[in-house]
């Protein structure tokens, strides 16, 4: 099934040419056709008295206070979102919400919209029901919504997204931007319907300054096809998040990857970037100097800001030279505290390794399963050293030597390119491999991030957990910033099965919190980890968040209902 979504992504976002608009009768048909078909109820079509706000979970006067806002002509909707909230008051995302299911509130798209579209994107859009559940439901995420976009956009160029957000913001029809589809906390979802800005289609590398190690791309633009630009150069973009995400939506999501440990997250690596804010006005956040104290940081408010403050339509990264030489070892350990310990020990040791991963038993046997290995099914580390020849060799003999100090065993290195390949596809592959075990099922996936001393104690707690459920579960770490992830698979047609799920995730993300970590290290908040920022964040934070967006998008056409949850007033 991930599979077949993927080719069909890659057959997607490679089309030019898309079917002309429906009538408005067939567009109506289709989308109550299409909602049925994927099981999704209460079609709503109408926004509903504001009234309902009173059974609110919120206190009397905040309640009182947020219909106050809602009975005017919305001319100031971002006070309080009301389009989150359905009849039966069900806060999806909000504080201490177990919903996975987004609320919405939906009405028709104006035909006067339609024909703006058509004037600028011409061929370059659709109303095909297929293409717009494509669009609506994210290929790698359990997350679901009531509705899905209405339009389908492919913009060329900087000029037509700023048409494009001018006539939405105009007719106050909902934006959500559109990347590579990678995301899994429910980013790109299409609660409220509206237009979906897909990006695939601007993906150029603007300009290579090899001498001052930066580049200009369009957001369209992958990691994986920039860094095949780049090898000839002699260098590279040190993120690597999954398969298939682009720039735009890494910047959006301010991801990392595995070799954060050495060279930061997306915002450490962007030098500046130009975003289409929700009236239509183009921005560039920055200089291309690698540093500045001239204004506002806006370059790092947007990084993360997932499209709720404008779509990116240029980004300058920050490059890094292609190493000279690298070392990929792996050793084995009894338990998981053991090679956490070796983890942290080997950060305090000085030693910058450029990777450090955790694989625990289930997932190695994931692994076995579903590439035919037979590797120990027990818990596993994974390093990466750069430098030197002699640097890495170096690196690689002490990490061994604290490695047989904490009960590891099996302690094995490659140097030679097909051999660290090989090793390195075992961490790479882990997602999928999860899947070969149960391949009808979805994967609930934590994104939890601690300080580093406190790793080992939190992936023991939660291991203990993870084994004593009834689900298949398995540990994946970014071992040296914090940083780990567990892969929950469940039915999604057992009820019970995702309410355990969902159980696993509280227990692990609360417990993180309780050690002064956050919910999400790399995945972003989305419409998943709504619910845990209060926690984290408090709600003055959350407050002053709200006031930003009610700043830069009075009509709330930002990709609404993601990243703030809906009870957050002021």
């Amino acid at each position: 099934m991930a599979l077949a979504s993927w080719f069909y992504r890659l057959r997607s976002s490679s089309r030019y040419v898309y079917a002309h608009h429906r009538t408005s009768t067939f567009h109506n048909n289709a989308v109550q056709r299409v909602a049925q078909n994927t099981g999704i109820l209460n079609w709503q079509r109408t926004r509903k008295p504001v009234l309902n706000w009173l059974s609110s979970l919120l206190p009397m006067a905040v309640a009182a206070a947020a219909g106050s806002f809602a009975l005017q002509s919305q001319t100031s909707p971002s006070q309080c979102d009301a389009s989150s909230i359905d009849v039966r008051n069900v806060r999806v995302g909000g504080k201490d919400s177990t919903d996975f299911v987004v609320k919405g509130s939906h009405t028709d798209v104006p035909e006067d919209l339609i024909g703006e579209l058509k004037n600028i994107c011409h061929d370059d859009m659709t109303m095909d029901p297929e293409e717009r559940y494509f669009h609506g439901k994210p290929q790698n995420s359990f997350h679901k919504a009531v509705n899905i976009p209405d339009v389908v956009v492919f913009p060329r160029s900087e000029q037509e997204v700023s048409e494009i957000v001018k006539s939405c913001n105009k007719h106050k029809v909902p934006i959500v931007p559109y990347g590579g589809a990678t995301s899994i906390e429910g980013h790109t979802l299409s609660p409220n319907g509206g237009v979906c800005v897909d990006m695939s289609l601007m993906k150029s590398i603007k300009s290579l300054h090899v001498e001052d190690m930066d580049v200009v791309v369009e957001p369209g633009i992958g990691w994986m096809e920039l860094n095949e630009y780049l090898e000839p150069y002699g260098l590279f973009f040190p993120l690597d998040p999954g398969p298939g995400a682009t720039i735009g939506g890494m910047c959006a999501t301010r991801c990392s990857g595995s070799l954060a440990v050495r060279y930061g997250t997306m915002r450490d690596n962007v030098i500046n970037l130009k975003v289409v804010l929700a009236n239509g006005d183009v921005v560039k956040t920055g200089a291309r100097a690698r540093k500045s104290a001239a204004g506002y940081d806006l370059t790092r408010l947007i990084i993360g800001s997932e499209g709720t403050l404008g779509v990116i339509t240029e980004v300058t990264l920050r490059l890094q030279k292609i190493p000279q030489y690298s070392v990929v070892a792996m050793c084995n350990f009894p338990s998981v505290k053991d090679a956490a310990d070796v983890a942290i020990a080997t950060m305090l040791s000085g030693i910058q390794v450029s990777r450090v991963e955790l694989l625990d038993e289930v997932q190695v046997k994931a692994v076995n399963v579903a590439n035919g290995k037979n590797l120990p099914e027990v818990p596993t580390l994974m390093f990466e050293f750069i430098g030197t020849e002699a640097y890495s060799r170096e690196q690689t003999q002490i990490v061994q030597k604290i490695v047989s100090e904490h009960n590891g065993s099996d302690f094995v290195f490659a140097e030679e390119p097909e051999a660290k390949k090989e090793l390195w596809k075992i961490r790479k592959e882990a997602l999928w491999a999860c899947f070969a075990m149960e391949p009808s099922f979805e994967a609930m996936i934590t994104d939890v991030c601690i300080p580093l001393s406190h790793l080992a104690e939190l992936i023991s707690k939660s291991k203990q957990a993870l084994d004593a459920s009834s689900l298949v579960c398995t540990v994946i770490a970014h071992a040296g910033d914090g940083n780990f992830h567990t892969v929950i698979l469940f039915d999604p047609k057992q009820e019970e099965q995702r309410q355990e799920a969902e159980r696993l995730n509280h227990f692990m993300v609360h417990t993180a919190l309780s050690m002064e970590g956050t919910c999400t290290g790399e995945h972003g908040v989305g419409t998943g980890k709504m619910k845990y920022l209060e926690e984290e964040l408090g709600i003055e934070n959350l407050r002053t968040m709200k006031r930003i967006k009610a700043a830069l998008d009075p009509n709330n056409i930002m990709n609404p209902g993601k990243l703030i949850p809906p009870h957050v007033c002021f």
